[in-house]
């Protein structure tokens, strides 16, 4: 159950910043590499290293029992999905904490190289998006920005106490950006705005919330272009200082 290595998109001068996506259930770094390629080939971002980290292949329950498999389902996940209908049935507490771990280290690896915790940038779509949220909400580390793409709110029953006791809610000052579909078959539209207002209300964090219009589960152009300029708020281009 190791993790694959994640994919590196270099920054292509001096290297000032970090942004970490991470993939959703069944998909792969690869998935969304062309995210980074599309902004090198505009000169976006040129002074950003770009990490699209690789989860592990487990057995999910709920595709098992959708499919009646009795040997169980291994896909890459970050942590075991029991029921599509609540997200919140169940979670894979174990499963959840095993991948901050992954997420810290990444973390800790571009603190190593001389990158300063808060021009790194965590984010991700869906279960990367899940795991990037509760990231950032439980890290020690001063982050740059965090966002979720498609998400939801991990552990919502202890994530409070969490970030009061691990991160000392370090990161409540910290600009997130959630963008979310309306048509989202898999991901309730409702959950997403649900855990950014769990976020602003009870966490005291600053959320800005986008929804876009018959988008389903999945991302869009205009999502992409205020992910962009998110990251530009956060980080700045090509070595100027964002916020």
């Amino acid at each position: 159950m190791a993790n694959r290595k994640a994919l590196i998109v270099p920054a292509l001068k001096k290297h000032t910043a970090t942004v970490i996506m991470a993939h959703g259930l069944g998909d792969s770094g690869a998935g969304w590499v062309s995210l980074a390629e599309n902004w090198r080939r505009r000169s976006k971002f040129e002074d950003i290293k770009f990490i699209f980290p690789n989860a592990p292949s487990i057995p999910i329950t709920i595709v098992r029992e959708i499919f009646a498999l009795n040997g169980g389902y291994v896909m890459p996940g970050w942590y075991d999905i029991t029921s599509f209908s609540d997200l919140n049935q169940a979670q894979d507490e174990v499963g959840i904490l095993r991948s901050r771990d992954v997420f810290d280290k990444l973390i800790k690896e571009e603190l190593a190289l001389g990158i300063p915790s808060n021009r790194i940038v965590l984010g991700g779509f869906s279960q990367g998006g899940a795991m990037s949220i509760f990231t950032g909400v439980t890290t020690p580390h001063k982050l740059g920005g965090v966002f979720g793409l498609s998400c939801y709110l991990l552990m919502s029953n202890k994530i409070k106490e969490m970030a009061a006791k691990e991160s000392k809610e370090v990161n409540k000052d910290t600009p997130f950006f959630m963008g979310h579909g309306d048509a989202d078959e898999v991901v309730k539209h409702a959950w997403g705005k649900q855990t950014a207002e769990f976020l602003q209300k009870e966490l005291g964090h600053q959320v800005e919330f986008k929804t876009y219009r018959n988008l389903p589960h999945s991302a869009a152009l205009e999502e992409i272009d205020d992910l962009e300029a998110y990251i530009r708020k956060c980080l700045g281009d090509d070595g100027k200082s964002g916020l």
